[in-house]
């Protein structure tokens, strides 16, 4: 197979890995201290010459897509570009920090982690930050585990949390995971929370209703007061999902509309890489009567001095030390680079982007004015189908089949770092796919590396190796 072919062939677009490529046995020392069923007595090693070792590597990267190669327009959860000099920030020799050096011998850690804190306390109108959890999930169970903790301190039993029903499926688990009865919450006809079906679902075993705003159709909660007032008088807390932060940069703050706590995905916000198993991290914020009950240890500022410290009533440790490090200056540099105005620019982008790209798609959108995301339909589509076809015009498809109440949603998320350009290729993308032949479609994707996939059969029967794919042929 030449170059050609195993680049562009139809038929043979596949890379072989190393293993399969030209390989020479290397005989293993055997005076090694292993035990006898952990060593081998030889190793079959790759004999390539470094371009073709380069070349291996390339070809690879050239089979994904990634941010770099274009926009990644999956609603909700906000893939947007991050600037690689965070990257370089992160990287920096003297960010290589051991956890254990105690408080006097990393001052100017500790003083970038108060930062941070102060940073986002500022920017979601919150009194205090935790930085400890490593994801947003985990900022979401942190954040109900202080609202439990909250409400045992005034000797307050409470068994449900209200979750509406446009929710990330994660808001469920975490409330569940505490040990709360979910109760879930229908959207009214606008997409927004239905008034009459939040004052019949609380009561005095409301511990805190969750809620995301914008919400995940992008529209606006415009009755956010009026729900913070009915939570509230319930005696329940209001929790804020930060998913969709990015569009109330500078604009608007979860602590100015009644929430009580929230977690920021700095992965969807503050330019972290999203996804991949990697490391995160979902920084909690609260108001100052929760401030007592967060994690434990807490940076404070003490007469130009910074030490940890444990809160009277903390729930304890969530994460190992301070939380993931490096993660959290990467959060800390873009935020620092782009400043008040820069961030405020940033949201301003991500809406004016999603309103732009709705308006030269041609499907119908049920909802609106949205803010920085919007669910179109597929209509009588599959819209499985039309996201598999938009891959055969050079784009990633947007998220699909969710929220479960729009029918064969597409719910799409520009975010505010695409160009006009870009956006114009994904509405001639989204456009072109859905004019397309039934059987076209349904036999997409053509164009790409990898074809049409059985998703559920993946899912439930993943190989994890190639070594394990190897034994089962």
């Amino acid at each position: 197979m030449n170059y050609d072919q195993a680049r562009y062939g139809d038929e043979d677009r596949y890379e072989p890995l190393l293993s399969e490529k030209d390989t020479t046995s290397v005989d293993v020392d055997e005076a090694s201290p292993l035990p006898e069923d952990l060593t081998r007595d030889s190793l079959e090693l790759p004999r390539l010459s470094e371009p073709e070792l380069a070349r291996h590597y390339t070809r690879l990267s050239q089979m994904n897509w990634s941010v770099e190669s274009g926009p990644y327009p999956l609603g909700s959860c906000t893939m947007k570009y991050n600037p690689s000099f965070t990257e370089d920030v992160a990287a920096d020799p003297s960010g290589a920090v051991h956890p254990d050096r105690s408080d006097g011998t990393i001052q100017g850690t500790l003083e970038l982690l108060y930062g941070l804190q102060d940073y986002l306390a500022r920017i979601g109108g919150m009194d205090a930050v935790t930085l400890q959890p490593p994801a947003g999930a985990a900022g979401e169970f942190t954040g109900i585990l202080v609202a439990k903790a909250y409400h045992e301190a005034n000797d307050d039993e409470r068994s449900e949390v209200i979750v509406p029903a446009s929710a990330h499926g994660t808001n469920f688990a975490s409330a569940a995971m505490a040990g709360y009865d979910v109760v879930e919450l229908p959207s009214g006809e606008d997409g927004r929370v239905d008034l009459e079906a939040l004052e019949a679902a609380v009561s005095e075993e409301t511990a805190a209703l969750m809620l995301t705003n914008p919400n995940t159709v992008g529209v606006f909660e415009r009755d956010i007061e009026e729900i913070a007032e009915i939570v509230h008088d319930a005696g329940g807390l209001l929790y804020y999902d930060g998913a969709n932060l990015n569009a109330l940069l500078g604009q608007a703050r979860p602590g100015d509309m009644g929430f009580d706590v929230m977690h920021y995905n700095v992965h969807k916000t503050f330019a972290t890489p999203h996804g991949g198993g990697g490391p995160g991290a979902g920084p909690v914020g609260v108001t100052e009567e929760l401030a007592e009950f967060l994690p434990s240890p807490q940076v404070r500022e003490r007469e130009g001095h910074y030490e940890l410290y444990e809160p009277e009533q903390s729930i304890g440790k969530v994460h190992g030390y301070q939380g993931n490090w490096l993660v959290l200056v990467k959060a800390y540099a873009y935020i620092a680079r782009l400043g008040d105005a820069g961030l405020k620019d940033a949201a301003a982008k991500a809406v004016l982007n999603a309103n732009y790209l709705a308006s030269q798609i041609d499907l119908d959108i049920p909802y609106g004015p949205f803010h920085h995301e919007f669910a179109a339909t597929a209509g009588d589509r599959d819209a499985a189908d039309v996201a598999k076809r938009m891959l055969d015009y050079g784009v990633h498809p947007p998220t699909t089949k969710w929220p479960e109440f729009v029918p064969e949603a597409m719910l799409t998320e520009p975010t505010e770092a695409e160009s006009l350009d870009s956006l114009e290729d994904l509405a001639d993308a989204f456009d072109s796919a859905m004019n397309d032949s039934t059987e076209e479609i349904e036999s997409a994707p053509s164009k790409t590396t990898a074809g049409r996939i059985d998703q559920a059969a993946a899912a439930r029967n993943p190989r994890l190796s190639w070594r394990a794919l190897g034994e089962e042929e």
